[in-house]
């Protein structure tokens, strides 16, 4: 039984209780079966292409990855060719080669930065991002440490990761305020859907090329599915959600029924959810 605080009232949440709601196992089968199948057409390297996880793939260096998708997950809302192509810009102002740029840049190398803007991303958030990987970068060689330092033994989910993460984003002197909008929490009762899907492509490991498996220290396992309009709507027809909001507690309400499917690897589920969301307009 885990306690959450929702507008400033206690509200337990048990997965377990969750996982034991009363459904025919034939019929939980065939949904397994169903969102097995759509996990197969959509976790392939066709979907790169047309989705902003194609911009850390143009890259090698382990860095360069996890920058690149840091990047162009914290663009990811709205449409999906302007996040690309938005990306690939700021891409291209760091040289296309983002490592070297955030930990080497001279002031005259920001200059060129002076005019980037992505939706409510300015230049002030953006000089601060470059800022906070520069600091984090001089003391890691990944990025991956940003989020699992905060993590304890046991810990079901990434809730601990992406909270401490929040905290050590925000921890330099004179961060600005308004930049704090573009890093979820669910502390905030975010879904942090964007930072979910960051996790995702660094954490989760197959052979199908989609995702990266860079990281080691969380598991595929502690996931917590991705969830927005689109993947809400397909899960409430599923009844893998009954929460009306779509927040921190029903991505973890979400996330604990894909784990009766694949308690290893639930976020897996996220292909499927938005294929059929997104894609086929299910």
């Amino acid at each position: 039984m885990e306690c959450r605080a929702v507008h400033g009232r206690r509200i337990r949440f048990n997965f377990a209780a969750i996982e034991r709601q009363p459904s025919s196992a034939n019929e939980r089968r065939k949904l397994k079966d169903f969102l097995d199948s759509k996990v197969e057409a959509y976790n392939t390297p066709a979907f790169i292409a047309p989705d902003p996880i194609c911009i850390p793939h143009r890259f090698r260096k382990k860095a360069d990855i996890e920058i690149a998708g840091f990047f162009a997950s914290i663009f990811a809302w709205g449409n999906r060719t302007t996040i690309i192509n938005k990306s690939t810009e700021l891409m291209a102002l760091m040289d296309n080669a983002p490592h070297a740029f955030i930990t080497t840049h001279s002031e005259k190398d920001l200059a060129r930065l002076l005019r980037f803007r992505h939706r409510t991303f300015n230049v002030t958030d953006l000089l601060y991002f470059i800022l906070f990987l520069k600091e984090h970068y001089q003391r890691s060689r990944t990025l991956e440490t940003a989020f699992s330092q905060w993590m304890l033994p046991g810990d079901a989910t990434i809730e601990r990761a992406l909270t401490g993460f929040h905290d050590y984003f925000f921890s330099l002197p004179d961060a600005p305020v308004r930049t704090r909008k573009h890093i979820a929490t669910p502390f905030r009762h975010s879904t942090c859907k964007r930072l979910n899907m960051y996790l995702r492509w660094m954490v989760r490991r197959d052979d199908k090329g989609v995702d990266f498996g860079l990281w080691k220290k969380i598991s595929p396992a502690q996931l917590v599915c991705p969830i927005d309009v689109h993947v809400a709507r397909v899960a409430r027809r599923f009844s893998l959600v009954e929460r009306k909001p779509i927040d921190w507690l029903t991505a973890l309400e979400l996330t604990a029924h894909l784990r009766t499917f694949d308690p290893h690897d639930p976020a897996k589920y996220d292909f499927a959810l938005f294929g059929l969301g997104v894609v086929e307009k299910f």
